[in-house]
């Protein structure tokens, strides 16, 4: 079910490792921090409760350490002015990787401008070269003169939501230069809910075909879902929402938007349980655990990992 003919890539994004065969390393888990609603927010000026967003990152980097799972943050702006104040901030508070995720090419360029400016390319995630932008092949050379170096391509195809769909969007996107980079990620394009499967099984096609890392927003799936929170109150919104992410990150998943930091507390334990299930399935199947001291199950199962292997020894 799991083990995939193709060989996989394997990128390496400041200090997190994203990619290879599936169960090999953790999936990645990115925040997103100063979206609209964000608590922590003041104005759209630049203005928030920085101790609070210390806090936030803090608990992260704490939970990401305990799990073994790789995280970053995704920060939200609607200007390059404003985004300049999020990355001095988050440069000054932290060395994990992060991204910006504004939707308007033209400020995203801006504020891609000065990543560059204060040289953090090394560790900063553009996000993204997408089917519904202009000019595919100017952006790329930009990018490329200004030392870009890890890119999210995001695949879908409005005329074919299927997860064939996905790969031809991808496609066509390679064909104009999208994968030129040192490190390149397939968002597979979270619509709703039950729609989440068709970028799940798109995470496996694309990396049969590709080698390349796939994820995508599962956040999406479960916020959208407004109505969740009538049917089942906020405890059964919290489960509903641990229990896709978890699962969608075990289903040929490298990465994982997962929605605001303040999450973190049930999507870290929701991720690393599933990729505890994921390494004894895969373990099933190859009769191999990944060398891998950061997999979940070696956090809290190395007692277990050892009789297993001593089963099959005496085997």
């Amino acid at each position: 079910m799991f083990q995939l003919t193709t060989k996989q890539k394997e990128f390496q994004i400041g200090g997190s490792k994203i990619g290879g065969t599936p169960g090999q390393n953790p999936p990645l888990l990115i925040a997103s921090m100063f979206h609209n609603k964000d608590r922590i927010m003041q104005d759209r000026k630049g203005n928030f409760d920085r101790k609070r967003a210390k806090e936030l990152i803090k608990q992260q980097e704490e939970l990401s350490a305990s799990t073994g799972i790789p995280s970053m943050v995704a920060m939200v702006a609607n200007t390059a002015e404003e985004a300049q104040i999020y990355i001095d901030f988050y440069l000054e508070n932290t060395d994990m990787p992060f991204g910006i995720d504004m939707w308007v090419a033209e400020k995203r360029a801006k504020a891609t401008e000065y990543v560059a400016k204060v040289g953090a390319q090394d560790k900063f995630l553009y996000n993204s070269i997408t089917p519904w932008d202009k000019d595919i092949k100017g952006q790329v050379s930009k990018l490329k003169d200004l030392g870009i170096k890890h890119v999210v391509i995001q695949a879908f195809d409005d005329k074919d939501q299927s997860p064939a769909g996905r790969l031809k969007s991808l496609e066509s996107l390679l064909d104009q230069g999208a994968g030129d980079f040192d490190t390149v990620i397939v968002d597979t394009s979270v619509m709703n809910l039950p729609a989440t499967s068709f970028s799940l099984i798109a995470n496996r096609i694309i990396k049969e075909k590709t080698g390349l890392p796939c994820g995508g927003a599962y956040s999406n799936g479960t916020h959208m879902w407004k109505e969740s929170k009538e049917v089942w109150g906020l405890d059964g919104f919290k489960a509903m929402d641990a229990v896709a992410q978890g699962m969608s990150s075990v289903l040929w998943s490298d990465f994982n938007f997962y929605g605001p930091i303040v999450t973190a507390p049930r999507i870290f334990p929701a991720v690393a349980t599933a990729h505890i299930l994921l390494s004894t399935l895969l373990y099933d199947e190859t009769n191999v655990m990944p060398d891998n001291n950061d997999l979940p199950i070696r956090k809290y199962f190395a007692d277990f990992l050892d009789k297993l292997n001593a089963g099959a020894a005496r085997k």
